[in-house]
């Protein structure tokens, strides 16, 4: 079951709300013996995570199917909180490097929904029914745990404030009455969302179309402290026309070197954009572009260490012509207060009235 976005809380009454983990979305089959980890795609992901497997055969007695998210946690001085490029990492072709990822950065999988117990379908029962079945599982161990959920708006728009410092990426309001549908955005979710001024830097060309005619997507960069240009990320998604127009409008700007992301950059630590990784055996081709321009993009999350890097394509808001693109630094990007992960799975942030929080 997928979410709608929407840009408040409802407050009609009509949903349970949860947080929204920013992990794996994973489908869980298990039965003594038997368990099997599913993605939204209906790929496996069993043999990524054995330690979840184990975890069921654990501590499961009753077949059912489950649906949730598998994220890992990264503890330090200040708490715990989500780790996204750990839980990316833990996708390995080699089979030596996933049982020694498993013990170095364990999963965990947060349960949200109910699907079947036993021989019973409840995928057309009330989400309230499924939750109470839910949390009657008693998941509340190391590797898994049960999300909380309220029906108080009031609440839910304290964790959309506070769950943000843990890593969390909003929240996800589903209808009390409503059958969990395969596909369907019957649910809600509101998600993070800011600005940022950034260096156009570089173009990649709109796939399937003549290199020079149509622009697929511009590459972003901003300034760290030492002045260093990073690539962070990119803006695409432009209507066919523009792309088309931009071609034409950034053309001359197409440049050599010398360019912040060409040459020899293997000691400065600087992310450079179309580089080779695990997912990718070969560079991804990109235009440098004389770095002039500056555009403001819409963007909901960052990740990785210092310096970091939008974790999903940003959107195009305008362009910045009254900006310096010496100007355009990381210290303009927001960071929330750390809160700690732990503080969420045990429902932190509660109201003392009105709040019928369950799990």
């Amino acid at each position: 079951m997928l979410a709608a976005p929407v840009a408040e809380i409802p407050r009609d009454g009509r949903y349970l709300f949860e947080p929204k983990w920013d992990g794996f979305r994973c489908l869980v089959f298990a039965e003594p013996g038997n368990v099997r980890l599913q993605s939204r795609t209906g790929k496996p992901l069993d043999r990524y995570f054995p330690e979840i497997r184990a975890a069921f055969d654990e501590h499961l007695a009753a077949p059912a199917v489950l649906d949730g998210e598998l994220v890992v946690v990264r503890r330090d001085e200040d708490g715990d909180r989500l780790d996204w490029d750990a839980l990316s990492e833990r996708i390995h072709p080699a089979d030596s490097r996933v049982r020694a990822l498993a013990e170095a950065t364990p999963a965990v999988f947060v349960a949200f929904d109910l699907l079947a117990d036993g021989e019973t379908d409840r995928t057309g029962e009330p989400q309230q029914r499924r939750r109470d079945l839910l949390t009657g599982l008693g998941l509340d161990h190391e590797r898994l745990r049960t999300t909380p959920a309220t029906r108080d708006p009031d609440t839910a728009a304290d964790w959309f404030r506070v769950f943000e410092g843990a890593g969390l990426d909003g929240i996800i309001g589903k209808p009390l009455d409503g059958p969990y549908r395969p596909g369907k955005r019957t649910a809600v979710k509101i998600k993070h969302s800011r600005t940022a001024d950034c260096v156009v830097a570089g173009l990649r060309w709109h796939t399937g179309t003549e290199p020079g005619t149509a622009v697929g997507s511009l590459l972003l960069g901003l300034h760290d402290e030492q002045h260093v240009l990073h690539h962070v990320g990119v803006v695409g998604a432009f209507p066919a026309a523009q792309r088309r127009e931009l071609a034409g409008e950034l053309a001359p700007l197409i440049t050599g070197e010398p360019h912040p992301w060409l040459g020899d950059h293997a000691t400065d630590g600087r992310r450079l954009p179309g580089s080779i990784n695990r997912w990718r055996s070969s560079a991804q081709p990109w235009e440098p572009l004389r770095p002039e321009r500056v555009v403001e993009v819409g963007y909901d999350h960052t990740e990785g260490a210092a310096p970091a890097r939008f974790r999903h394509t940003t959107r195009f808001v305008r362009w910045r012509p009254d900006r310096d693109p010496d100007s355009c630094g990381y210290a303009q990007l927001a960071e929330p207060a750390r809160y700690d992960l732990e503080g969420v799975l045990r429902g932190g942030a509660d109201r003392s009235r009105g709040d019928d929080r369950t799990g």
